[in-house]
């Protein structure tokens, strides 16, 4: 295969499963240290521990009590506190672990920025998405959105181990629509017209 295909395939496997982070933390790292374990994706020699059988069921455990921590009222909330800066920590890793060709210094400074950057957009609007829920349906819509999230960090990974490209193209798609309807949404608040 070409180098430049592959190192194309590794970049969309990395934003593919940052984003995903974004939805949920522990969900892409269980994916990819599943993939990892057989065989269909190669981490990068320091953060090989991901694909170990360890790493694959503490993801596992972590993965299925942040699933159910955010259908608890209130709690919800404060996960979202707790999982904005684990989304960017998460999402450089995902990144940082698929750049097998790359040097330090380029591999991190990516992860840092694409990594990071799409975590955190797409964790900043499922914070807004929760707040808007609570704010119309005083908290019984967060359910919802939890679902709708969690399903979103499921589909997202698979994609991303599958079809890398897809899932990378999914994501910036995904980030500049939120983009664009947090733009809305600011300038129809100054203005007082609806979004």
């Amino acid at each position: 295969m070409n180098p430049y295909s592959d190192l194309l395939l590794s970049v969309c496997l990395g934003i593919g499963l940052s984003a995903a982070c974004g939805f949920r933390v522990f969900i892409p790292l269980l994916v990819l240290s599943g993939a990892s374990l057989i065989g269909s994706v190669h981490l990068v020699p320091e953060l090989a521990w991901m694909g170990t059988p360890a790493a694959f069921w503490t993801f596992a455990t972590a993965a299925v009590f942040e699933v159910a921590a955010y259908y608890i009222p209130w709690v919800d909330h404060l996960m979202d506190t707790i999982a904005g800066p684990a989304a960017a920590v998460a999402g450089a890793l995902v990144m940082a672990s698929s750049l097998t060709d790359m040097g330090p210094l380029l591999k991190w400074t990516l992860a840092v920025i694409a990594g990071t950057g799409s975590a955190a957009l797409v964790q900043g609007s499922t914070m807004l998405a929760r707040g808007l829920s609570t704010t119309l349906t005083g908290g019984m819509g967060n359910p919802a959105v939890s679902t709708g999230e969690a399903v979103g960090a499921v589909v997202l990974s698979l994609l991303a181990i599958v079809l890398p490209v897809m899932a990378a193209l999914a994501a910036v798609g995904l980030i500049l629509f939120m983009i664009r309807k947090a733009c809305r949404v600011r300038k129809a608040g100054k203005t007082g017209k609806p979004a």
